[in-house]
C-alpha cells in the first residue's frame, strides 16, 4: 500500500469519536481482566454485535494502536504492509505495548504478524466475524497462544441497561419493577439485541446487515456462484426456526447438486454466526452425524425481519431466545428425541446434566405433552430436575420418584447469574 494513504487511514480511524453513554457489555470485565495475560485475545461474533465498541471501551482505559481492516480503503493491504503499519503507528503515537485489530482475518497471512508481536511480548486484541477463517489460521500458527471469547447481540440484562433499568436484588419481587421488566422483555422478545437497530428500529439497518453477511462474509469469501440458492436456504432456515431440518430434503427442495452442498452452506452460515444447527443427542457419534438437525437464528429481530410468517410464532421465538442464551453461556447443546421430544439437553464432559423444554404458554391441551417430553429425557439421563421455560408462567411440580419439574418465565431465567 501507499505509505501516505495508509497513514491517512490510521489517523482517520483513530480520530473517530464513539458515542457517549455506551452500555457496559457483560464481556467487558472478562476481556479487561486479560490485559496482563500473555495470550492473544480473540473476540469473535456476528457483524454489528458490538465488538468494535467493546475494543473502544478497552482502549479508553488501556491505550494502544488500533486499526479496523473492515475498511474498503485497505482492500490492497498485504502481509508486507504490516511492517509499514507498525512503523507508522510508532511515528504517529510513540511506542506502545498494546495492539487492537478489528476484522484482521480479512488480510491473508495476518497470523504471522500477530505471532511476531506475541513473541516480542506485545499484547494483541483481535475481533473477527468469521469463525472458520479465524480458527484455521489460529490452529496453524498460534496454537496455545490465544484465548477465544464469543460475543453476541445484547443479552436481556444488557437490553435493560440500554433502557436505563437498574436491576437489583429487589427488582424481581416489587410489583412496579416486575411490570417494567416484563414490558421491556416484550420489546426484547420482538426486536432482539442488535445495538444499532434498537436505537431507531429501522428495518433497513437489518437488511443492510443481512446483505453484508451474505455478500461479504459468504459469497465473496467462499467464492459461491449461486447467490439465489444460498438466499433461498437462509429463508428456509429462518422460517423453520427450532424445527428439524434434513439436508437431503433441502437439497431436493432447492434443487442443489448434493447434500454436501447443503452442509457446506450451513457451515458458512454458522461460521458467520447467522444460523446455528443443533444435533440430536446420541451416544454414537456416527449416528449423531446422520440425524436431522434443529435450526436457530442469532437474533429474534433479524429472524422476524428475514422471515415470511403471516402470523408470529411466539413459541418458536421463545425457544430461539433460550437457545442463544445457552450459546452465550457456552453450553454444549443438543436436542433429544425418542417418541417424545425435549428441546434442549446440555452436556458437560461425558454426561447430560440438564434438560430444558420451551413452551410459550402451558395449557390444558399441551401441558401433559410438554411435561412428558421433558420427563422422557430426565429418565433417559437420570436427572432429578427438569426445566420448562414459558413466557410468563411459574410453578413447581413434584413427580414420582421425587423428581421435580420447574416451570419458569423465560425473562426471569435470562436474568439469573451465569452458572
Amino acid at each position: 500500500m501507499n505509505r501516505t494513504e495508509l497513514k491517512e487511514i490510521i489517523v482517520d480511524q483513530n480520530n473517530r469519536q464513539e458515542q457517549e453513554n455506551l452500555i457496559d457489555r457483560e464481556l467487558f470485565s472478562k476481556v479487561e481482566s486479560y490485559i496482563k495475560n500473555d495470550s492473544i485475545i480473540i473476540i469473535s461474533g456476528i457483524r454489528r454485535c458490538g465488538k468494535s465498541t467493546l475494543l473502544f471501551q478497552i482502549r479508553k482505559k488501556h491505550s494502544g494502536y488500533y486499526l479496523n481492516f473492515d475498511d474498503e480503503r485497505l482492500i490492497n493491504f498485504k502481509i508486507e504492509d504490516f511492517k509499514v503499519l507498525e512503523e507508522l503507528f510508532i511515528e504517529l503515537y510513540g511506542e506502545k505495548k498494546i495492539f487492537y485489530f478489528d476484522e484482521i482475518q480479512n488480510i491473508s497471512m495476518w497470523e504471522r504478524f500477530v505471532r511476531r508481536l506475541h513473541d516480542e511480548k506485545r499484547k494483541v486484541f483481535i475481533t473477527g466475524s468469521n469463525a472458520s477463517m479465524l480458527s484455521k489460521e489460529l490452529g496453524t500458527h498460534l496454537t496455545g497462544r490465544y484465548l477465544m471469547l464469543h460475543m453476541f447481540p445484547f443479552s436481556f440484562k444488557e437490553f435493560l441497561s440500554l433502557k436505563k433499568f437498574e436491576l437489583d436484588e429487589k427488582s424481581l419481587f416489587l410489583t412496579a419493577s416486575r411490570a417494567r421488566i416484563k414490558k421491556n422483555f416484550s420489546d426484547y422478545f420482538i426486536n432482539g439485541g442488535f445495538p444499532e437497530y434498537l436505537k431507531e428500529l429501522n428495518t433497513d439497518y437489518l437488511k443492510t446487515l443481512y446483505e453484508n453477511i451474505i455478500y461479504r462474509d459468504i459469497l465473496v469469501r467462499y467464492k459461491i456462484p449461486n447467490e439465489k440458492s444460498l438466499k433461498e436456504l437462509v429463508n428456509l432456515a429462518i422460517n423453520n426456526i427450532s424445527k428439524e431440518i434434513s439436508f437431503n430434503s433441502i437439497k431436493k427442495t432447492l434443487a442443489l447438486g448434493s447434500s454436501t452442498t447443503v452442509k457446506d452452506y450451513f457451515d458458512y452460515l454458522e461460521n458467520s454466526f447467522l444460523i446455528f444447527l443443533v444435533p440430536k443427542f446420541d451416544y454414537s457419534l456416527r449416528k449423531q452425524v446422520y440425524y436431522n438437525k434443529k435450526v436457530y437464528c442469532i437474533d429474534n429481530g433479524l429472524a422476524k425481519h428475514l422471515g415470511f410468517r403471516m402470523t408470529p410464532d411466539n413459541g418458536k421465538l421463545l425457544e430461539n431466545i433460550a437457545f442463544i442464551e445457552l450459546k452465550r453461556k457456552r453450553k454444549e447443546i443438543y436436542y433429544y428425541s425418542d417418541k417424545k421430544e425435549c428441546d434442549f439437553v446440555i452436556k458437560e464432559g461425558a454426561k447430560i446434566t440438564q434438560a430444558i423444554q420451551c413452551c410459550y404458554e402451558l395449557t390444558r391441551d399441551n401441558k401433559e405433552r410438554e411435561i412428558e417430553g421433558l420427563t422422557v429425557a430426565m429418565d433417559k439421563f437420570k436427572l432429578k430436575e427438569g426445566l420448562i421455560l414459558t413466557y410468563d408462567q411459574e410453578e413447581e411440580i413434584i413427580l414420582k420418584g421425587n423428581k421435580k419439574v420447574i416451570i419458569k418465565p423465560l425473562w426471569k431465567w435470562l436474568l439469573e447469574k451465569v452458572e
